[in-house]
């Protein structure tokens, strides 16, 4: 277990193995992670070999791709270490002051949910989520989206594909992430990334200890070809995000635990979601 601490004291090897976190249960290809952390392709294997001995990382090959994913069960191990013997059985002596006391057992409150959804450009993907979930969800939520280096206007494909679909489009707007991360911000209940790029990125805690989760997208904006190809794919990114959200809507949220939430939202991310329905 030592040597599998100090495997992670390393920062470089403790930044691939925190966006492997971010990312579970994905699997991420060696490629996206070198270039997400900005590593040889060399220095690159060198950690990820350090992590698969320590037990922390498993590797999977995809056709000529190479690809990772964090080995939970190791990491619930290491944990569990830390609490049982390092805490010496008093978890709740070593618990950060801003979480609950008995963290995974209790269930989320009946009330009105806030729900980020946060992307790269916060034009196409975040926005489709943000508007599908006000209109699916009811009174049950309220629902943001934001960028992390957001464009300056909405993309027009996805206005269309919006407006073909019966949504209001009249107050939906580009917005920058650093505008929720003030201290006059919501306190949000659920945070979802809905592409790689954004879900890669290190970005700061969020307050309130949101369920968070990756439910990445291939980006619609990257289409070619056509006009209607270009739309179709819009459409295609859409009915995939509405049969996301309309399965985590329809989640009885105040009678799971937290271990049973996170459990639900992390499968719908990584379930097909399927062609528009």
């Amino acid at each position: 277990m030592s040597s599998r601490l100090a495997t992670l004291g390393h920062p470089q090897r403790l930044a691939i193995f925190r966006l492997l976190m971010r990312r579970y249960p994905d699997r991420v290809p060696a490629g996206e992670l070198a270039e997400a952390l900005e590593l040889k392709a060399s220095t690159l294997s060198a950690y990820l070999s350090a992590l698969m001995q320590a037990n922390l990382v498993t590797q999977e090959r995809v056709g000529t791709s190479l690809r990772y994913s964090v080995d939970m069960a190791e990491t619930r191990q290491t944990f569990d270490y830390l609490l049982l013997d390092c805490c010496r059985g008093r978890p709740e002596v070593c618990l950060p002051v801003s979480l609950p006391s008995s963290p995974g057992t209790a269930a989320m409150s009946d009330r009105k949910y806030k729900v980020l959804f946060i992307c790269t450009g916060n034009s196409a993907r975040s926005i489709f989520a943000e508007a599908i979930l006000r209109k699916e969800g009811g009174d049950r939520f309220e629902a943001f989206s934001a960028g992390t280096r957001p464009n300056s206007e909405l993309n027009p494909f996805a206005l269309e594909v919006l407006a073909q679909n019966g949504h209001d489009i009249s107050l939906l707007r580009s917005k920058n992430v650093a505008e929720f991360q003030g201290p006059d911000g919501p306190v949000f209940d659920f945070v979802f990334t809905v592409c790689n790029q954004a879900a890669n990125e290190d970005c700061p805690a969020w307050g309130g200890q949101p369920v968070s989760a990756h439910w990445g997208m291939p980006d619609p904006v990257k289409a070619e070809g056509t006009d209607a190809e270009k739309s179709l794919a819009f459409q295609q990114t859409y009915g995939a995000l509405r049969n996301r959200i309309r399965a985590f809507a329809a989640l009885p949220i105040a009678s799971l635990d937290r271990i049973a939430l996170q459990k639900q939202v992390d499968a719908i991310g990584s379930a097909d979601a399927g062609a528009p329905a």
